[in-house]
C-alpha cells in the first residue's frame, strides 16, 4: 500500500510599517539652463538647521532644497509564520 504524504504550506503574514524617511543623492541638474546635464555629486541630504526652521530644508553639503534629493522610505518588515508547517499521514 502506498503512503500518502500531505504537505500543508503556511503562507507567512507580512506586515510593513514605515519607520523613517531619509533623503539620498541630489538630483538637481545644474546645467538645465544651457541644455546640458550636470549634477554636483552630493550623496546624502544633511540638514543645515534644526527641524522646524527654514534652514532644515536646505542641504549643508550642496546648498540645494530638500526636494531635489531622492526620498527613501525605510520600512520595518515583520514576518509571522504559523506554528505547524507540515504534517504527514
Amino acid at each position: 500500500m502506498k503512503r500518502l504524504l500531505i504537505v500543508r504550506r503556511c503562507e507567512p503574514i507580512v506586515r510593513f510599517s514605515c519607520c523613517s524617511v531619509r533623503y539620498g543623492e541630489c538630483r538637481r541638474n545644474h546645467a538645465a539652463s544651457t541644455g546640458g546635464y550636470a549634477i554636483d555629486g552630493c550623496r546624502e541630504f544633511i540638514a543645515e538647521g534644526v527641524e522646524g526652521t527654514g534652514a532644515a530644508l536646505k542641504c549643508a553639503a550642496c546648498g540645494c532644497h530638500r526636494s531635489f534629493h531622492r526620498r527613501v522610505q525605510v520600512y520595518e518588515v515583520a514576518w509571522d509564520y504559523g506554528s505547524d508547517t507540515s504534517s504527514t499521514e
